[in-house]
Formats: C-alpha cells, sequence, structure tokens
C-alpha cells in the first residue's frame, strides 16, 4: 500500500509517500480501507519534533495519523466478522492514519450514519466531539454572551454552531475577511478579526459590555486580552490549548477579585471514556444528517501532498477541517 512516511524530523518535506507493506489486525482490531483521513494541529508539532514525545515508543520511520473514516475490509482474531464491509470512524491510537490501509480497535469503532459521505464524517469525528464537551464543560445557557477564538478552525466552526443551537449570542474572531465571512454563514451574531487594533472594544461594543463565556485555545497575550472580557461574578474561560506556543498566564488572585471561573478542558477524557466519545460523536453526525449543522471542510489534499498539508496548517492559512484523501 501506499503511506506517508515521516522519517526524521523537521519541515514539512519530511514527509515523503512510499509503498509500505500492508497492515494486519491484531486481535481485537479491524484494518480499514481508508477514505479520508482528518489532519491534526498536533500532527505538524510532532513532526517537527516539538511534541515528538506523543509518538510514545513509536520508531522512526513512521506513519502519521490518528482519525480516519473508511470501510472495515478484514477482522482480527476475536472480531466480530459482521464487522466486514461497514463504514465507520475509527482512531488508530496515533500512528498508522496517512496510509491506503489501517489498523484500529474494533470496540472503539464509530459507525457512519446513512446519508453522510466519509469525508465529512471525519471532520465531524474528533473535533465535534470536542466541541460537543466543550459546550458541557462551560455550562451554557440561553441568552450567554460567548466569546470563540479562532472560530474558523477545525473545533470552531462545530463550536459556533452548537452554541446557536444553544441560544447563546455568539462572538467568533479570526484573522480576514474569508474566515470572518465563513465564521458569520455558520450562525455567529457577531464577527471580530483579532489580529486588528482594537479589538476587545469591538468584543465589548458586539457584546453590550463583557462575555460570560470565553472559549480559548490560543492562549498567550490573545488569552490575556480574552480574560479580561469576562464579566465579573459570572465570567468563565474555558481553555483547551495554546496554539500560540504561549498557555494562558492567569494568577489565583485575578480569579479571586474578579469573581471568574477557569476551566482546563482536555479531550483526552473524552477519548479515554470509548463508550462516552462514541455518545457524543453519534450525537454530532445525527445533527449534521438532521441538516441542524453542517461540517466545513476548507482543504483536502492527495497523500502525495501530505507536506503542503501541513504547511497551511502550520500556517493557519486553513479553515475548517483539513483532510487527507489517500
Amino acid at each position: 500500500m501506499r503511506a506517508v512516511l515521516l522519517k526524521d524530523f523537521g519541515p514539512p518535506d519530511r514527509l515523503t509517500v512510499a509503498e509500505v507493506p500492508d497492515p494486519r489486525p491484531a486481535r481485537g482490531e479491524v484494518t480499514i480501507r481508508v477514505a479520508a483521513v482528518g489532519i491534526q494541529f498536533l500532527e505538524t508539532q510532532v513532526r517537527s519534533g516539538m511534541m515528538r514525545g506523543a509518538l510514545g515508543d513509536a520508531p522512526l520511520p513512521v506513519i502519521l495519523g490518528k482519525e480516519i473514516a473508511g470501510e472495515v475490509i478484514e477482522a482480527g482474531p476475536g472480531v466480530d466478522t459482521a464487522l466486514v464491509g461497514s463504514r465507520v470512524l475509527a482512531t488508530t491510537g496515533g500512528v498508522g492514519g496517512y496510509a491506503e490501509l489501517a489498523t484500529a480497535p474494533a470496540d472503539e469503532l464509530v459507525p457512519v450514519p446513512d446519508g453522510l459521505g466519509f469525508r465529512d464524517a471525519v471532520a465531524l469525528y474528533r473535533y465535534g466531539a470536542t466541541a460537543r464537551g466543550l459546550i458541557d464543560a462551560a455550562r451554557v445557557g440561553a441568552g450567554d454572551r460567548v466569546l470563540v477564538q479562532a472560530a474558523a478552525g477545525a473545533v470552531g466552526t462545530v463550536l459556533v454552531q452548537l452554541l446557536k443551537r444553544a441560544g447563546a449570542t455568539v462572538i467568533g474572531t479570526a484573522r480576514g475577511a474569508a474566515k470572518l465571512g465563513l465564521v458569520k454563514e455558520l450562525g455567529a451574531d457577531h464577527v471580530i478579526d483579532y489580529s486588528l487594533p482594537g479589538w476587545t472594544e469591538q468584543v465589548r461594543q458586539a457584546a453590550g459590555g463583557a462575555v460570560e463565556i470565553v472559549y480559548d485555545h490560543v492562549g498567550g497575550e490573545l488569552g490575556r486580552d480574552s480574560f479580561s472580557l469576562l464579566a465579573p461574578g459570572a465570567g468563565r474561560q474555558i481553555v483547551f490549548g495554546f496554539s500560540s506556543g504561549q498557555p494562558l498566564d492567569v494568577k489565583p488572585m485575578e480569579l479571586f477579585g474578579r469573581g471568574l471561573t477557569l476551566t482546563g478542558f482536555s479531550a483526552g477524557l473524552i477519548w479515554n471514556r470509548p463508550a462516552f466519545a462514541r455518545e457524543l460523536v453519534t450525537d454530532v453526525l445525527g445533527l449534521a444528517v438532521a441538516g441542524e449543522i453542517k461540517p466545513v471542510i476548507g482543504q483536502s489534499y492527495p497523500l502525495e501532498r501530505a507536506a503542503e498539508a501541513h504547511a497551511a496548517v502550520e500556517a493557519r492559512s486553513t479553515v475548517g477541517k483539513t483532510l487527507l484523501i489517500p
């Protein structure tokens, strides 16, 4: 089969396509003919060497790729052969997805419902579950004024839609007219370019003062600016990453003095509970089938252009989900 190999850490051009042996499923696993692979920002950091520890004991060369969609073509020992032929979403465990074939645990598969294509399904898979979990973490209620940073990203595009379903007033930030236009199309009440001077004052004007909730996976200075917008006594900031490279720096007395809540959110807490994760994913996929939310696939690349895909994700030039198509 063809796969994208990472032979050594470095810039995107370290990703190259090669012929490798077909994988065989171990006990409890299935082999999937991959129709679409979701690229995660973390994978670009692994490739660069910044987060090489995320590979665990996997030696180089390695095939990156965690979230896949496709058809089960083989069941390993101990797996019900009735799964063969089924359309599924799967998590590889961190490696193996950037390929024509991949193996995954059978007990963690999520069925792709009729009426939803593989590409749309994988676009809503792990980040859709994250967005669904974020809604619960912030205790979103009707009328809440919510600031979503990087709202044109893979999580943000789903989050904006779920927030509107919950009755929130959504203020989405992004950079550039194209991304802002997308966020507006997804239902945001207000869109603001966070890269321009005075953006926080624009948020205050849009919110009529302060906001009850901030979703922040950027951190750094932008996270601090967002923190200043929280309503005293009711504000809560949900931190689920720091794509700026710098985590949010908030002192306990700042929370105490203004009566604020700071919540850390890790998607790992979802995926460590497979049944719960499947429930969240199934809920999001069902909303898509019903036409209540829509997946946003900003760009798709063939395996041969995996390096280009990584470069685009790193440059923050992408919108929605970025896919590889074997």
